[in-house]
């Protein structure tokens, strides 16, 4: 099995994965880091929740940003708020020894005046939920003309949730001769649509086999009447807020939109 070191991250980085405590790559690492790292290629990855990919793109855009720039490089969008400051917390712990990495999460529910305080002192790498993300560009509190890396996590729940027109009309403001790195769980029709939009001749790379779910992850389920589905996942969420709050959210944001397209 390779290392951290063979798969060609600079010292920084690596000093970086020492102090986590990371030991061997993880499988979609392994394939995605050396690819990422040595072309410029657009990129589909197709691996379960649990298996690493946030380091399997995190990893590469560090290493290939301009870190004396100001200009913001690399925009990551992911579902959930929740989800989009895990990856913003773990960038910046990879990024631990990178001199002026500043690394802003953008997601609503927050203030968006300071989310763009932090951004105007140059963020390199932005990652957001798309909703939040495409207020602030129609608001011109952002500037992504200059992105070079684009990253869809969790590509098939961004669009379960219905953020296909945000995504869309956000990737359409990046310059076409970006790299975009899309990583989804499965791939759906939908997720299909955007890669061929957006997306040039990309590789692929699977992690265990198509739409298949992962060992690290356990289903339940719980039969309850159609109208008590709500309440039952709050106190499901209420029991279990560590592992079920993002989801739980996700969940509530469907399930609103759905309330307001019947209303």
């Amino acid at each position: 099995m390779s290392t951290f070191q063979d798969l060609g991250l600079n010292e920084d980085l690596l000093k970086g994965i020492t102090d986590l405590g990371f030991e061997t790559p993880s499988e979609v690492q392994e394939k995605a880091i050396p690819i990422l790292l040595n072309e410029d290629t657009d990129l589909v990855a197709l691996a379960q929740t649990g298996t690493g990919k946030t380091a399997a793109f995190g990893f590469p855009m560090l290493q290939k940003i301009d870190i004396d720039s100001r200009t913001t490089q690399g925009l990551i969008l992911s579902p959930t708020r929740e989800l989009c400051l895990q990856i913003a917390n773990e960038m910046k712990a990879y990024g631990k020894y990178c001199k002026g990495l500043n690394v802003v999460a953008i997601y609503g529910g927050s203030s968006i005046t300071d989310q763009a305080r932090e951004v105007k002192r140059g963020a390199q790498i932005i990652v957001a939920t798309p909703g939040r993300m495409k207020d602030m560009i129609s608001r011109r509190l952002v500037d992504i003309t200059k992105i070079q890396y684009s990253v869809l996590d969790e590509a098939d729940e961004m669009l379960n949730m219905g953020f296909k027109e945000d995504i869309t009309e956000i990737l359409s403001g990046t310059p076409e001769d970006k790299n975009t790195w899309l990583f989804s769980a499965t791939m759906p029709k939908e997720v299909a649509t955007i890669a061929r939009k957006f997306m040039k001749s990309p590789q692929e790379i699977t992690v265990g086999h198509k739409n298949e779910s992962t060992d690290n992850v356990s289903h339940e389920y719980y039969l309850v009447n159609a109208r008590d589905r709500y309440q039952a996942l709050k106190r499901l969420a209420d029991a279990n807020p560590r592992y079920l709050f993002g989801d739980f959210l996700s969940y509530q944001t469907r399930y609103t939109k759905g309330c307001r397209k019947l209303n």
